[in-house]
């Protein structure tokens, strides 16, 4: 009788360890994502900070999802699009921790030579074709492509995506609009006369609200597709 009670009592206590450990387990998963996902608020709050200084002649748009053939999943999703008299500005942002390292014509670039990313430039071009597709290619429109990283990361890069001449930047992000607005007085200089008046920039504050796809099942299916390559 001594013996089966032990055994009971021993069943009993392999169970509650069980449920213990996940217990635990579940609890760090879900203080993990919790805090993936305040990173991710945190970031995008001071990305909006940024653009909200930007000149008052520029209009923008944040979180653009629009059509992408060329894209395995058809669609092409855009973190931050800014329409300014001299071109467009297609900005996207990542929350990655560490030294990024990598050129512009390298495919993938490494984080503290742990793993690797696909060179975002390669993707921001990707985004670019989508947007140049949606806007009818039209060849007045210049491109600025922007890859923005928190402070949490220090740049191992090709030096020339620093230099305002360039038209494919990576800054961080507490110095986007500082950027943004050097570029557009880089601009200015260069190009003389604004190449977009105040209509063309509301055409195309329209034509991308239009496209922009908001339907929750189709930007699900998007991102679930998307999760071996996600930031």
């Amino acid at each position: 009788m001594l013996k089966k009670l032990l055994s009971l009592l021993g069943i009993i206590k392999q169970q509650n360890t069980k449920q213990v450990t996940t217990t635990v387990k579940k609890t760090a998963r879900n203080k993990q994502k919790i805090g993936s996902e305040q990173i991710g608020e945190i970031g995008e709050y001071k990305i909006n900070l940024q653009l909200d200084q930007l000149p008052k002649d520029c209009r923008y748009v944040s979180d653009v999802m629009i059509r992408n053939h060329k894209s395995r999943t058809g669609y092409a999703q855009i973190d931050h699009i800014i329409i300014s008299p001299y071109g467009l500005f297609v900005i996207e942002t990542k929350n990655y921790k560490g030294e990024i390292k990598g050129s512009k014509s390298e495919k993938y670039w490494t984080v503290s030579r742990r793993f690797k990313m696909y060179n975002p430039l390669m993707q921001n071009y990707g985004h670019i074709k989508a947007l140049e597709g949606l806007l009818d290619n039209d060849s007045n429109v210049l491109y600025i492509s922007i890859i923005s990283f928190t402070m949490r990361c220090r740049f191992a890069i090709d030096p020339e995506l620093r230099k305002i001449e360039s038209n494919e930047l990576v800054v961080y992000d507490v110095e986007l609009s500082e950027f943004i607005n050097r570029k557009l007085n880089r601009l200015k200089v260069t190009k003389g006369e604004p190449l977009l008046l105040h209509e063309n920039i509301q055409h195309i504050y329209e034509a991308i609200h239009a496209g922009n796809i908001t339907d929750p099942k189709t930007r699900a299916a998007h991102v679930a597709a998307l999760k071996p390559d996600s930031k």
